[in-house]
């Protein structure tokens, strides 16, 4: 009989995001489609977004970030062994944006694919990526949360447009070197019965680019928004209870609470439904949109700067997006 192999534990060892620096506001948005400030500010929380310049791609951003966390854990492309980038807006079908951001940084000891989570590619890549490296395989895994939203919002569609911008995050997956500063759960699922309510209708295999799909403006982001906004404040909060008990935790364990940037009416209801007061909770939405994988590691990185995220704490990730998929990570921060 051969023994099971001996998994270790992981950590989180580095996070860095970029984001790009023009800036959409809805002043003018305002200006570009029927909508105010106020009402866009009422219904998401939103009041800026980063939007990138022509000729920038998700490699782009999903480079600078990779550099940048390198950089913070003293390291170099050659130390990584996979990178998994989760991205909705790849820079084309094929080659992957993993190999575009490995050969943009030089990385020439690894292998490395992307993970088309939607919203959820970050929870998605860190729990590929903490399963990678658990097995002893791996030691170093790169993992880039980025998306171009700006690229397939139709900025004719008010309700759409006002909610996406453009960004990055990267963290480091490395063996847990401190007792309890780790990765410590994730629990995901999918449910492809809500496909039609968030999708991009065209330009893969079911309804390949024509002249009558870019009349049609098939090729923007199309959104059932009442029926996505009862989904994600639903799952979030189940996905949560979920990845706690099974971990022996309740809300109040949680240090802070981060969810996916998708709206905060959404984040909020979901936190309520929690038990969770404000202060654990970490919305920073209003100075990005919703930039769909990057969201995550652009919230931890602004409560880093704001005092709200230590060593040790114990930080619950949510997310909901389209598919439906759904995720969830419990972890002691180890940084």
């Amino acid at each position: 009989m051969v023994n099971a192999p001996t998994l270790r534990k992981t950590r989180i060892s580095a996070l860095a995001t970029y984001v790009p620096p023009g800036i959409l506001d809805n002043k003018k948005l305002s200006t570009m489609v029927d909508t105010t400030d106020e009402w866009i500010l009422q219904r998401t929380g939103i009041k800026t977004r980063h939007i990138v310049d022509k000729g920038v791609a998700t490699s782009d951003m999903g480079k600078e970030a990779a550099l940048r966390v390198l950089a913070k854990a003293g390291l170099t492309p050659a130390d990584i062994d996979v990178i998994i980038v989760g991205t909705t807006t790849p820079d084309m079908f094929f080659p992957s944006t993993a190999a575009l951001v490995q050969h943009k940084i030089g990385a020439h000891n690894c292998w490395g694919f992307d993970l088309a989570g939607a919203c959820s590619g970050f929870t998605f890549s860190v729990s590929v990526a903490s399963q990678l490296v658990s097995t002893g395989k791996h030691n170093r895994a790169l993992v880039v949360g980025a998306d171009t939203m700006s690229s397939i919002v139709d900025y004719q569609d008010r309700a759409v447009c006002v909610l996406f911008g453009d960004g990055a995050g990267a963290v480091l997956v490395e063996p847990a070197v401190e007792e309890g500063l780790e990765i410590i759960s994730f629990e995901h699922e999918i449910d492809g019965s809500g496909g039609p309510a968030l999708q991009m209708p065209a330009g893969g295999s079911l309804n390949p680019s024509t002249h009558e799909t870019v009349e049609k403006r098939m090729h923007y982001i199309k959104q059932d928004g009442q029926a996505v906004f009862k989904f994600a404040v639903r799952k979030t909060e189940e996905i949560a209870r979920k990845v706690l008990a099974k971990n022996g935790f309740t809300a109040d364990d949680v240090a802070l609470f981060v969810s996916h940037q998708a709206n905060r009416r959404i984040i909020m209801s979901a936190a309520d439904r929690l038990g969770l007061p404000e202060s654990k909770v970490m919305i920073n939405i209003e100075d990005y949109g919703n930039t769909t994988a990057a969201t995550i590691p652009l919230a931890l990185e602004d409560a880093i700067k704001q005092g709200r995220l230590k060593k040790g704490d114990l930080v619950l990730l949510a997310s909901v997006g389209a598919g439906f998929t759904v995720g969830s990570v419990l972890l002691r921060w180890a940084v």
